[in-house]
C-alpha cells in the first residue's frame, strides 16, 4: 500500500494546475482509489482498497472559509490555475475566499468535485487524461 512520503513525493511535482492530470496519474498507480483536500489547513486524506488511509498532514496556517460562496469567481480563479497562472498557495487562498471547503477527486470515475462549508456539491469536473 502507498504511504504519505510516496504521496509528498509525486505531488513534489506539481508546479501549477496544468500538472494535475499527471499527478493523478501517479498516485493512482500507487493504489490511491480516491482523496480528500481540506482548503482549511491543507490536510490530505488519501484512501485505497482495504480500508487504507494516509493522511498528509497540514501545510499552512489555517484559513478562514468564505460564508458566502461565490461560485462564478471560484470558477475563474480554477480555470486560471489549471492554465498554470496561479501556484498551489495561490489557488488555495482563492477557494479559501470563494467559500469551497475541501474537494474530493474520485479515481474510479476520474473526477473532482468541489464542496461548500455545508457540504453541498458546487462543481464537478471530469479530470482529462
Amino acid at each position: 500500500m502507498f504511504t504519505a512520503e510516496q504521496i509528498k513525493a509525486a505531488h513534489a511535482k506539481v508546479k501549477s494546475g496544468a500538472d494535475f492530470p499527471s499527478y493523478i496519474k501517479e498516485i493512482k498507480g500507487l493504489g490511491v482509489t480516491h482523496y480528500e483536500a481540506y482548503v482549511t489547513d491543507g490536510h490530505i486524506d488519501y484512501h485505497g482498497a482495504d480500508s487504507h488511509t494516509a493522511r498528509v498532514p497540514s501545510k499552512y496556517a489555517p484559513l478562514v472559509i468564505a460564508d458566502r460562496l461565490k461560485t462564478e469567481q471560484f470558477k475563474a480563479d480554477l480555470s486560471a490555475h489549471q492554465q498554470g497562472k496561479t501556484d498551489f498557495l495561490t489557488f488555495i487562498k482563492m477557494c479559501a475566499e470563494a467559500g469551497i471547503e475541501k474537494w474530493k477527486i474520485g479515481m474510479d470515475k476520474m473526477t473532482c468535485t468541489y464542496y461548500d462549508k455545508i457540504g453541498a456539491e458546487v462543481l464537478v469536473e471530469r479530470i482529462p487524461g
